[in-house]
């Protein structure tokens, strides 16, 4: 999961901890790698540190991941795909850091990737994910909840790139 500290991706690490999977998170900042640790995260990656990649091929014994959710796009595209196994898969949903990265199509070929766009999802889908929720447990970690008010001040947070979780605006008290 690529950008902890977004909401995407933290629902994103809640759904694969709860179908069994081994996860592994990445952030510019260490408060929200362990942040992500305390919600189940496996193993994090400070990508300003190390490089991401080489890191999950290492945590995984050179095989890459099954699965690469990236909601951030820009220079970390081509590393997403790098640290996919043979045939594995990369689910795109965002591009915060950059809409047109630079990437080796041969690596999709010669590897048999998927890649799968991915927005909001159908109406059905949705009621899927909400009865999945209601059933499992499941619950969006909130990290901050704001009058509607302060709209300017929650814009800002997410800017900023501090929040963990979904930032939430109340319209009514």
């Amino acid at each position: 999961m690529l950008g902890i500290g977004g909401g995407v991706a933290t629902a994103a690490l809640q759904l694969a901890k709860h179908m069994g999977a081994h996860v592994i998170v990445t952030s510019s900042s260490d408060e929200k790698l362990e942040m992500a640790k305390n919600w189940g995260a496996d193993h994090g990656i400070n990508y300003r540190r190390s490089d991401f990649a080489k890191e999950v091929r290492a945590l995984t014994g050179k095989r890459g991941v099954d699965v690469v959710v990236d909601c951030v796009g820009g220079d970390g595209w081509s590393k997403s795909l790098a640290a996919l196994a043979k045939g594995g898969r990369l689910v795109t949903c965002g591009a915060t850091a950059g809409a047109n990265p630079a990437t080796d199509i041969r690596r999709i070929f010669w590897n048999q990737l998927k890649i799968f766009g991915s927005t909001l999802g159908s109406r059905e889908e949705f009621r899927q994910l909400l009865t999945f929720m209601q059933n499992s447990g499941v619950r969006p970690i909130i990290d901050q909840l704001f009058p509607l008010k302060e709209a300017a001040e929650a814009q800002r947070r997410l800017e900023q790139a501090r929040q963990f979780g979904k930032i939430v605006l109340q319209i009514a008290e």
